[in-house]
């Protein structure tokens, strides 16, 4: 149950403080990856849902409540795994995806400097370091980040690092996650 009152608290905390917040309050922010926020959230509220089957379950030595853990943790441990295969097939996917925000974000700058959309390409360009899609648009005029050293790349190339750096660890955690899923199942019997 703790731990998902924590998913949904990163989950909440994600989408609504933090660096994230900037992006949200961007009218043309990306809701499809807000999207993945909210399942985030979602699945910690089914986490604290299965917590409580599991420990009423067991302290009232009940065969429904923890047939209904195990029957849960059963569907998680499915979801998981699909979920895990997804990722790791659909990288390509995320890459042109990320990349296509972020030449969005770049196009509606370059058509008004000052707009909102200042602040978020400027969060950007510090969270990866990268400056345009070129790399050397420092001299432009974009909001980049003084502490970046040039010749850097752009930032499409540092979205494509990112993501293929990251998704390992996402598929390490999930595996480690999906293995304290079947310890859990294994208790319940």
């Amino acid at each position: 149950q703790l731990a998902g009152v924590a998913v949904i608290a990163f989950g909440l905390w994600l989408r609504f403080g933090g660096v994230m917040a900037d992006f949200a309050s961007d009218k043309r922010s990306p809701e499809y990856f807000f999207m993945g926020l909210y399942v985030l959230v979602g699945a910690g509220a089914l986490m604290t849902t299965v917590g409580f089957f599991g420990c009423c379950g067991a302290a009232r030595e009940s065969q429904c409540l923890l047939g209904a853990f195990f029957a849960c943790l059963l569907v998680i441990f499915a979801a998981e795994i699909t979920a895990g295969v997804f990722a790791f097939i659909g990288k390509k996917v995320a890459i042109q995806e990320a990349q296509k925000i972020y030449e969005d974000i770049y196009d509606d700058y370059m058509k008004n400097p000052g707009g909102k959309v200042n602040r978020t390409i400027y969060h950007l360009h510090t969270a990866l370091q990268c400056c345009g899609k070129d790399g050397i648009e420092q001299q432009m005029g974009l909001p980049c980040p003084e502490n970046i050293q040039l010749p850097k790349a752009s930032c499409l190339v540092e979205i494509q690092k990112v993501i293929d750096a990251n998704l390992h660890l996402v598929g390490i955690v999930g595996i480690a996650i999906a293995g304290i899923t079947v310890s859990k199942s294994m208790f319940s019997f």
